[in-house]
């Protein structure tokens, strides 16, 4: 499985971008993950495949969203109130399971990572 990340960019605190992953196949449950320069690779958001489990990292509560559309294979991270601290790349991460996860180890398949610049 291959999966492409896009819609980073450079935006003012405050400000909302959105983030797609596309699949080259069908995947179960999927996350993103984000590494800011020195740090490491740390847990944005998962969702199992039917939707109905979601997980947040504690920083990005209340602000991001996690989403997908399994008929167009992509699923999407909805950035809000974004804050110069999330400046990052950003990593959208698949599973061959269908259980959604936090822990990075648990992800089978990785893309290349879209860069999120937040500006004050």
């Amino acid at each position: 499985v291959q999966l492409q990340a896009s819609g980073g960019g450079l935006v003012q605190a405050g400000g909302s971008l959105r983030l797609s992953c596309a699949a080259s196949a069908r995947t179960n449950a999927m996350g993103w993950f984000r590494q800011a320069p020195g740090n490491e690779r740390r847990f944005v958001a998962s969702i199992s495949w039917s939707s109905v489990i979601t997980y947040y990292g504690d920083s990005v509560k209340g602000r991001f969203t996690i989403s997908r559309d399994n008929a167009k294979s992509t699923v999407y991270l909805q950035m809000n109130s974004l804050k110069v601290e999330d400046t990052a790349v950003y990593y959208c991460a698949a599973r061959k399971s269908d259980m959604a996860a936090t822990d990075r180890g648990s992800y089978d398949y990785w893309g290349q990572g879209t860069q999120v610049t937040v500006s004050s």
